[in-house]
């Protein structure tokens, strides 16, 4: 497995499969120029088997931290270890970067993704509640 930070949106468009609908090329080139966005893709024999993206988050008395915005890995690759490498490498990312700190949101019931991310140190921080505005263009 090789694991590579995406910086063209052809390389998103090719990882395409492990998202949940399709990349649009003016939104994946809008994600890679936003200061602080990286998408790493894992690679299985040059063929994408996984991807994690991270935006740093910074406020002006708690610095800066790593959101693990989202996780994927193809099903035919799952169970051999690509999602905790893929946590593993946004996490030496956002230390490298001086981020103080790394955190995802994960519904409480996703037993695969609880495994995948205790199985990569993340500690069990409490539950809490998530609301959202829909707001359309």
């Amino acid at each position: 497995m090789d694991i590579r930070r995406a910086v063209t949106p052809a390389e998103i468009a090719a990882a395409e499969s492990l998202f949940d609908g399709p990349a649009r090329e003016d939104w994946s080139a809008r994600f890679l120029d936003a200061p602080g966005h990286l998408m790493l893709i894992a690679y299985v024999d040059g063929v994408p088997a996984g991807m994690v993206t991270g935006v740093e988050m910074s406020h002006p008395d708690k610095g800066t931290e790593m959101c693990l915005y989202e996780l994927s890995v193809d099903e035919g690759y799952r169970r051999r270890g690509i999602g905790r490498s893929l946590a593993l490498a946004l996490a030496d990312e956002a230390k490298a970067r001086g981020c103080y700190g790394m955190w995802v949101g994960v519904d409480t019931d996703n037993e695969a993704a609880l495994a995948t991310y205790a199985s990569a140190g993340a500690r069990d921080e409490g539950l809490f509640a998530m609301r959202g505005w829909a707001i359309a263009p």
